[in-house]
C-alpha cells in the first residue's frame, strides 16, 4: 500500500508579501530607485570622484559637462566655492538617509511605547498621553520644528531630535488605535486569563499584531524626516556648512539661483527623487500589509 505525499502549495509569508508589493509597479520602482540610493549612500568614497569638501582653484560655478564651458572633470558642474557638484550630491545621500533613518526610528520607538500605554491602560492615563499629542499636533509641523531647533541650537543632531517630537503624535495615535481594537479580543483574552502577565500582553500578545500599519507608517515618516531636515538646512537650522547635506546645498546656492541653476537644480532633484520613491514604497507596503486590500 503505498501512501501519496503531497506537497503544500500554501505561499511563503515572504513570497505572499512580495506577490503583493510587486503588483503596485510604482513601488516596484520606488524600491528599485531606494536601493540605488542606499548604494551610493553606501559606496559614496568609491562612487564620488572628488573629496566633497575640497575646492578646486579657479573653479568657481562651472556648468555641467553637457553646458558651453563645461569641464569633463565636474560631470555636474562645481559650486560657487568650486567643489564638485556630484560629490557632494552623493555624499548628501549619506546624510539623508542616516536623518531619515535616526528621526524614524526615535519617533517609532517612543511614539509605540507612549500609544501602546495608552490604549492598553485608558483612563486619565490615556487622557494624558493623548492631550499633549493633540498639542503638539495643533502646531504646524515644520513651525514647531523651527522653535524647538531655535531652543535647542542649531545643528543636525537639534534638528533630528526636533523632527522625532513633531512626527511622534502620528505613531502614538496609530498605536492607540490599533491596541484598543485588538485588547478586548478573544485571544487576548485568553491570555490574560493563562495568567500572562502586563507586559507580556502588552509587547507578546497584542503589540505584534499592531505591527502592519506601524511599518507603513514608519516609511512615510522617513520620507517627511529627510523634507524636514531639508527644509530646516535651507532655513540654516539644520545640517551646517560645509556639511554636503541637500537642504544645506540649496541654501548655499540660492544667491545663484538665476546665474548658475544647476547649483539649485541638482540637490532639488536629489530631495524629490529620493522622498517620492520612498512614498511610493510606502504606498506599496500598504498594499501588502493590508489584509483589506488584499481581498479586494
Amino acid at each position: 500500500m503505498s501512501v501519496i505525499t503531497t506537497k503544500s502549495t500554501q505561499p511563503s509569508g515572504l513570497s505572499e508579501f512580495w506577490y503583493y508589493f510587486s503588483r503596485n509597479k510604482g513601488a516596484v520602482i520606488g524600491l528599485g530607485i531606494f536601493l540605488l540610493v542606499l548604494l551610493m549612500a553606501i559606496f559614496a568614497p568609491l562612487i564620488a570622484p572628488h573629496d566633497p569638501n575640497v575646492p578646486f582653484d579657479g573653479m568657481q560655478r562651472v556648468p555641467p559637462v553637457w553646458a558651453e564651458k563645461g569641464n569633463p572633470m565636474f560631470l555636474l558642474g562645481t559650486d560657487a566655492v568650486g567643489r564638485d557638484m556630484l560629490s557632494r550630491l552623493i555624499y548628501g545621500t549619506r546624510f539623508s538617509l542616516f536623518i531619515g533613518l535616526v528621526v524614524a526610528s526615535l519617533s517609532a520607538v517612543a511614539g509605540v511605547l507612549l500609544g501602546l500605554v495608552a490604549g492598553y491602560f485608558r483612563g486619565r492615563v490615556d487622557t494624558f498621553i493623548m492631550r499633549v499629542m493633540d498639542i503638539i499636533l495643533a502646531f504646524p509641523s515644520l513651525l514647531l520644528a523651527l522653535v524647538l531647533v531655535a531652543v535647542l541650537g542649531p545643528g543636525l543632531l537639534n534638528a533630528m531630535i526636533a523632527i522625532s517630537i513633531v512626527n511622534q503624535p502620528h505613531f502614538v495615535r496609530l498605536t492607540r488605535a490599533a491596541v484598543i481594537s485588538e485588547r478586548e479580543k478573544e485571544y487576548v483574552v485568553a491570555s490574560r486569563v493563562a495568567g500572562a502577565g502586563t507586559f507580556r500582553l502588552m509587547f507578546k500578545t497584542i503589540l505584534p499584531n499592531c505591527l502592519a500599519p506601524l511599518i507603513v507608517q514608519a516609511t512615510l515618516a522617513f520620507s517627511a524626516a529627510i523634507l524636514d531636515a531639508a527644509a530646516l538646512g535651507f532655513l540654516g537650522m539644520g545640517a551646517q556648512p560645509p556639511t554636503s547635506e541637500w537642504g544645506t546645498m540649496l541654501a548655499d546656492a540660492r544667491e545663484f539661483f538665476q546665474s548658475s541653476p544647476w547649483l539649485v537644480t541638482f540637490p532639488g532633484l536629489c530631495i524629490l527623487i529620493t522622498v517620492l520613491a520612498i512614498n511610493l514604497m510606502g504606498d506599496g507596503l500598504r498594499d501588502a500589509l493590508d489584509p483589506k486590500l488584499k481581498r479586494s
